[in-house]
């Protein structure tokens, strides 16, 4: 709905600030993880936004900034390899991730992070390779987002998907092999379209990941010739031969794995409580970003369905099988930069040594994606290093107690300060809700306007931006009612029509509604079965109500309490939608309000 397109505009944001000069600095007397092994008692010289030496001796050059590196350990900047690099775009680098492997943006976002990389302009934010558009069946996982994006299905169309991939500037390839869940089930690639894909990509010299979220499918993969999978699958046991035939196809494949524990744990609905509830941590997060790391997929705890990817993590460690640490930040119960250092905790949690973590999340996704002078400390790699307090080869909780990050060799210490200055001035703030109407109304409809007392009011809303065919036409009519004709065409995943109303400053801007408890309305219509759509600012989709307009007039009153995850302290659009069922629908409103109780 309306809310993707915003997405997608700050998807599309492009941060050209100007390219200025490292200074030269020089952390001294430190610890050193390099990516692979520890050095105890290094000193390390950053110029020229490179890794000058990773073993200095002697006096510091003139004019250097001297770190004091005495009980603290310096790493390579962080490689989070699995994200959906579509907002936050400044978060990583606070956390000390300097590198997002993407799996699926928009095509005009990739080239505008991809230029900014090239002209050596994105030192404010964490580079990005990315898949770009991921291939996947007509109807398949990721069409259901809002994205109009090329599907396929047959063989045959294989090699001119991927050729139109590379034209993009896509990094490599991402296919996908999801046929939903029982009571959603979803389009698939056929396995000889799978193996097309493959073939296609490795031809174009372009590495091929596959999403999978089942054992079978990713036994499938691997044996089509997936250079990895980027996700493993939940469950509550698995079958100890399973567990090494999986094993071992992935070693005689040499493919590696990213676990993704963070989004499997939302999915589990097992919230990354060490994450929130750490004070350093949290600091650095506003409310929005908060709230969505204390959401998850699932809505019930299951923690018993990681059983099955702890214990392939555990065999994939101790057969050699490469592991790289990745989030899926991107997703609720995730976050960028923050979840990676939960992922570190996980991967300990299901058998990794700190200092295998460690490499997971630097060295390992640096050569897996063949990301050149990246996730090593060495000489003439670029100038991504962050120090810590202690011992992360030791510790891992460590990597959280953030001294400095650098990069491109410059600090990034006055962007944290900046945005903890920002999280206090949010949590000291004495904003009151908005004052609402003394009879609630919000629907202020006349023959001059379909007015509104607050907010940048109602207006017609539809899919056809995002590439859908719906239509609607809203005007008004008799009683003080609002007229809705809607015609629902197929076209987009999920396709819609309807009125929307934005109660913020400008559309899609958040208003404080929470002194609001109930949403009543009048309406009739058709007879169809329609829904109201609630959206706020730390959603990525709206939470959808059904209702029926019958033939007569009838009041519905719908408690705000039963639109769950929506925070009713930032509410951006409030929608009255026919969909996404295609078809032609007809229904009237009138008085919308808002009501105390």
């Amino acid at each position: 709905m309306q809310p993707f397109r915003k997405l997608l505009i700050a998807a599309s944001l492009a941060l050209a600030l100007p390219a200025m000069a490292a200074e030269t600095t020089l952390i001294r007397n430190v610890r050193v993880f390099d990516g692979e092994t520890v050095h105890a008692g290094r000193s390390v010289l950053l110029d020229g936004g490179k890794i000058a030496s990773a073993d200095f001796k002697g006096a510091a050059p003139a004019g250097a900034k001297v770190v004091d590196g005495a009980g603290r350990t310096l790493m390579p900047g962080m490689i989070d390899a699995h994200v959906h690099a579509y907002r936050f775009l400044e978060l990583p680098l606070l956390f000390g991730v300097t590198t997002q492997v993407d799996m699926f943006m928009p095509v005009a976002a990739m080239q505008a992070v991809h230029a900014r990389m090239a002209k050596g302009e994105n030192k404010d934010a964490a580079d990005v390779f990315s898949a770009g558009v991921l291939a996947t069946a007509p109807g398949g996982h990721g069409t259901e987002y809002g994205l109009p994006i090329p599907t396929l299905s047959k063989p045959e169309e294989a090699q001119a998907w991927v050729d139109a991939r590379v034209a993009e500037g896509s990094d490599f390839i991402k296919i996908v092999m999801e046929p939903g869940r029982p009571g959603h089930p979803m389009n698939s690639l056929d396995l000889p379209t799978v193996k097309a894909l493959v073939q296609a990509a490795h031809q174009r010299g372009k590495l091929a990941v596959i999403h999978i979220s089942r054992l079978d499918d990713a036994r499938l993969a691997l044996e089509a010739g997936a250079d990895g999978l980027v996700h493993l699958f939940t469950g509550a046991s698995i079958a100890p031969a399973d567990v090494q035939a999986l094993v071992k196809l992935a070693k005689q494949r040499k493919a590696f794995i990213i676990p993704t524990f963070s989004v499997m744990e939302s999915i589990a609905g097992v919230h990354a409580h060490d994450l929130t509830g750490d004070k350093g941590l949290a600091a650095l997060l506003d409310k929005e970003q908060l709230a969505i790391l204390k959401s998850s997929h699932g809505k019930e705890a299951r923690p018993a369905i990681m059983t099955a990817p702890n214990a392939v993590v555990a065999a994939l460690r101790d057969a050699g099988v490469p592991l790289l640490a990745g989030t899926d930040a991107g997703n609720p119960g995730t976050l960028y930069g923050v979840s990676m250092h939960h992922e570190l905790l996980a991967m300990t949690k299901a058998g990794l040594t700190p200092l295998q973590a460690l490499a997971a999340a630097t060295s390992a996704p640096a050569k897996a994606f063949r990301l050149d002078k990246r996730g090593k400390i060495a000489n003439g790699y670029k100038a991504d290093v962050v120090l810590v307090d202690g011992d992360p080869t030791s510790d891992i909780l460590a990597t959280r107690r953030i001294v400095e990050v650098w990069k491109d060799g410059e600090a990034v210490s006055p962007a944290r300060t900046r945005q903890q200055e920002l999280v206090a001035q949010e949590l000291n703030g004495k904003s009151a809700p908005l004052a609402l109407p003394a009879d609630g109304r919000i629907s202020l409809f006349s023959k001059d306007k379909l007015a509104s007392p607050f907010g940048a009011g109602w207006m017609p809303s539809n899919d056809a931006f995002l590439g859908g065919k719906s239509s609607v036409k809203v005007e008004y009519a008799d009683e003080a009612a609002a007229s809705v004709k809607a015609s629902v065409q197929p076209g987009f995943a999920f396709p819609w029509a309807g009125l929307a109303f934005m109660p913020g400053k400008s559309p899609m801007a958040a208003a404080d509604l929470s002194g609001a408890k109930v949403l009543r309305f009048r309406v009739k219509g058709d007879g169809q079965r329609y829904a109201v759509a609630i959206m706020s600012k730390a959603g990525q989709i709206p939470v959808n109500v059904p209702f029926q307009a019958a033939a007569e007039w009838q009041e519905i009153s719908l408690p705000l309490a039963s639109f769950k995850g929506i925070d009713t302290s930032a509410i951006t659009m409030i929608a009255f939608n026919a969909g996404p069922q295609p078809g032609d629908y007809q229904f009237q409103i009138a008085d919308v309000r808002l009501m105390p109780q």
